[in-house]
């Protein structure tokens, strides 16, 4: 009970902070930064963090279990397609998208995270999982048909797509994740599937040029400020707290925490004027919830609470 807590609080915290992460993204798309570039900053910032994070753990615990050569190629590899795959598509879904209907598609991932499990036989069918998914299915699909371009969304349709391909790889990536979680400690895993990314982001931005007009600004300019949130907290205390998470709970259940995200950036991006009140988005929000409510309920119909972690995921 007292591991379910911890997971469950630091999966809270964790999406508090990547829900802000949507409207910080906002704001500083494409105006203070590019996608491609924005990508390569925060994982370049989280491999510096993760890496100084892992020093620390190993000078307090030596006897950590230690990454194989063929740990680390596999988990630089995982970086280059899945993270920096996933972190690439929500920038770049971002830039012409809101973070609202980003975050309706974040809200899919357990959707993703279960036909992945179901595929792989560590997950069964149940009616009230499939009839979930085909809620969440529909609150996704009817963000797509409505959206339309506006002062605040340039291209919803096009960064709507964006973001669906961003949830399925951050799914996968979770799956992934917690196999790799059961036997190495979360500041290996977290370093190296960054440095991954960094790596393929570095290509990127060598490919298409530096655009990073942020670093013009003072350090302690309002653009700066936003930019030093991002890659300390969302890409760095979020993703620590997510592997607490994904050590205590199962993948599904970390996946549902999505939910906490598309609440946060609702409420901050009507505060901020990011995004106008539309009934047809709210409807969305109330299938996505109404998914969740049905996966999860069936979740704990057909998982004890002692086999979830080991059998799930």
């Amino acid at each position: 009970m007292q591991s379910k807590l911890k997971g469950n609080v630091a999966m809270g915290i964790a999406k508090i902070f990547s829900g802000l992460n949507e409207n910080a993204l906002r704001y500083l798309l494409p105006t203070w930064m590019g996608a491609i570039t924005g990508v390569l900053l925060r994982l370049a910032g989280g491999t510096i963090l993760f890496f100084l994070w892992g020093k620390y753990m190993n000078h307090r615990d030596p006897s950590r279990p230690k990454a194989s050569v063929r740990d680390r190629l596999w988990l630089f590899a995982i970086g280059v397609v899945m993270v920096y795959g996933y972190m690439w598509s929500l920038l770049e879904g971002l830039t012409y998208t809101t973070p609202i209907s980003s975050s309706i598609f974040i809200s899919l991932q357990p959707a993703w995270v279960f036909i992945i499990c179901l595929v792989m036989h560590t997950e069964r069918a149940t009616k009230g999982k499939v009839v979930g998914l085909l809620l969440g299915f529909g609150g996704a699909l009817l963000c797509i048909l409505t959206g339309h371009h506006s002062d605040v969304a340039t291209d919803p349709f096009r960064g709507n797509m964006y973001c669906l391909l961003s949830s399925v790889l951050y799914a996968g990536y979770l799956v992934v994740q917690k196999v790799f979680l059961k036997r190495l400690d979360n500041s290996t895993v977290s370093m190296w599937t960054f440095f991954g990314g960094a790596v393929a982001a570095v290509v990127a931005v060598l490919i298409t040029g530096w655009d990073a007009k942020v670093f013009t600004q003072d350090l302690f300019s309002t653009p700066m400020l936003i930019l030093g949130f991002v890659i300390f907290f969302p890409s760095f205390i979020s993703y620590l707290l997510q592997d607490i998470g994904l050590k205590n709970l199962p993948a599904t259940v970390v996946a549902l925490y999505g939910e906490v995200i598309l609440v946060v950036a609702t409420i901050a991006s009507y505060l901020l004027g990011q995004d106008r009140f539309s009934w047809w988005q709210m409807l969305a929000i109330v299938l996505m919830l109404g998914s969740v409510y049905l996966v999860e309920s069936a979740e704990s119909k057909t998982s004890s609470p002692a086999s979830s972690v080991s059998s799930s995921h």
